[in-house]
């Protein structure tokens, strides 16, 4: 492991860096286009081809049931390729002639080809969710303590006389040994009087403060002002250390979405939006820290990755969702002619999107 770490170490910046971009984005892009193959396999669908990159595939071979196996040369995503996943009508009769009745994407129902294209976006959050749970199984969950490190000048905190370097011991009468217990036990009590037992120069006290009331996302909330100490890691069970994780993931999930919305309203500047570039530069930089920054990066990413393809944006398979809601709804298909329009535009949507990332990457780099 010291060797491996010293000749890690020795490579320049620029090799490192992009030998982690392959890595951290292979591993996502393998996992979400694995839980589309399973659940292709699942509902009786073959798989033509499964590819990680695209371009002309480096390596190449054909497994016992006939899928071929890809590994192209640009690793910037990869695909699929679902037997009979083009319409009837769409297909030349020469592929038809060759399609495997039963097996083709198009005659299963609709609920089994959603399900199929949901698949690939849930085995990203089931990732996350157990890269989550082995940090909280091995080196532990990081947990702040309830020693107070600031208060905030002219803050509920302020005005009932806490002061750094106090340990909360409880709160109304419930004791507490985390700074996120004290958090969930103040937020629901904005204007209420709050009973803090704290320790302050090895003496107990009770100390009485109304939380002020602030708004967030999920509402209003009650803050004292505080700042909780430095945190410590707490090893979880596996079972705990599972929960957690997906608690984790559902965290990040909705904040990344609050702050979709924020840039949608015009709240927040959507100059912290990156493309490839920057994937690559922060999986060099999680790289260059250690094995656990990076897998902490990749998990972070693969709930990115799973959100992101779930945009109801045609050619992505939040759009591809949408498109089979519709059908499940109409009965029947969308008019060829919609579906069309609707891919040209979630194509036009997808190239400006990835122009605009990665003029924010350009901007970053030499801005």
């Amino acid at each position: 492991m010291d060797l491996l770490t010293g000749l890690w170490d020795a490579l320049p910046a620029l090799p490192r860096t992009l030998i982690a971009f392959a890595i951290v984005l292979g591993v996502l892009v393998f996992v979400h286009e694995m839980g589309h193959y399973l659940a292709a396999r699942w509902r009786g669908v073959h798989v033509d081809a499964f590819s990680i990159g695209f371009g002309r595939p480096l390596l190449r071979w054909a497994d016992r049931r006939g899928t071929e196996w890809r590994l192209g040369w640009i690793p910037l995503g990869g695909y699929v390729k679902l037997h009979g996943q083009e319409a009837p009508e769409d297909a030349p009769e020469e592929v038809r002639a060759r399609w495997r009745s039963g097996q083709t994407f198009h005659e299963k129902p609709v609920g089994s080809r959603a399900l199929i294209v949901a698949a690939g976006p849930a085995a990203n959050f089931l990732l996350a969710a157990l890269l989550f749970a082995g940090i909280f199984a091995t080196v532990g969950q990081p947990v702040g303590t309830t020693t107070i490190s600031a208060v905030v000048e002219g803050s509920a905190a302020a005005q009932a006389g806490l002061r750094p370097g106090d340990e909360i011991l409880a709160l109304d009468g419930q004791r507490v040994s985390r700074f996120d217990q004290v958090q969930r036990h103040v937020q629901p009590r904005a204007g209420q009087v709050v009973e803090l037992r704290v320790r302050r120069d090895g003496q107990e006290l009770t100390i009485a403060a109304v939380p002020a009331a602030r708004e967030a996302p999920q509402g209003t909330v009650g803050m004292l002002g505080i700042q909780g100490g430095a945190a410590r890691f707490e090893r979880l069970d596996p079972f705990s250390a599972l929960v957690a994780g997906t608690v984790q993931t559902a965290d990040f999930t909705w904040q990344t979405l609050v702050a979709v919305g924020e840039m949608l309203t015009g709240a927040r500047s959507t100059a912290d939006l990156g493309g490839p570039i920057r994937i690559a530069e922060v999986s060099g930089e999680a790289a260059s820290l250690g094995l656990l920054p990076l897998v902490n990066l990749m998990a972070l990413l693969s709930i990115s990755l799973g959100l992101l393809n779930l945009f109801p944006i045609p050619l992505l398979d939040g759009g591809h969702l949408l498109f089979y809601a519709a059908e499940a709804i109409r009965g029947r298909p969308l008019p060829p002619r919609a579906l069309e329009y609707g891919f040209r535009a979630g194509f036009a949507l997808l190239v400006a999107l990835f122009i605009f990332v990665s003029w924010n990457d350009i901007m970053r780099l030499f801005g």
